[in-house]
């Protein structure tokens, strides 16, 4: 039987080594086998390097066009009380006059 450890993210028993890092085949998840399997806490940082917090009011840097609509999100726009998610667009957030948004971080400065 294998001595790796199971993945921290689907707990799949299947996973296998290549080139120092832990493979999962099933989520394809990427790990280092000296990291800790208990990354509760990720950090997000904004354009110039501050970390972020759930709640924190972010300003945009950066004119955005917003995917699907012709309206852009202008630079200098506020963004109140933000939520932080583990993906791609690490931002959740309501814009006042277009809604519901994901943001990436690096287009964002903390107010």
């Amino acid at each position: 039987m294998s001595s790796l450890p199971a993945c921290p993210k689907c707990s799949s028993a299947y996973t296998y080594e290549d080139n120092g890092l832990l493979i999962c085949p099933e989520c394809a998840h990427e790990w280092t086998a000296t990291s800790d399997t208990a990354e509760a806490e990720f950090i997000v940082k904004d354009a110039h390097g501050t970390q972020l917090h759930d709640g924190d009011n972010v300003t945009v840097i950066k004119d955005l066009k917003v995917k699907g609509s012709s309206s852009v999100i202008k630079v200098g726009t506020k963004v109140k009380i933000i939520r932080l998610i583990d993906s791609d667009h690490n931002i959740d957030c309501k814009i006042d006059g277009i809604g519901a948004m994901a943001l990436k971080s690096e287009f964002v400065k903390k107010a």
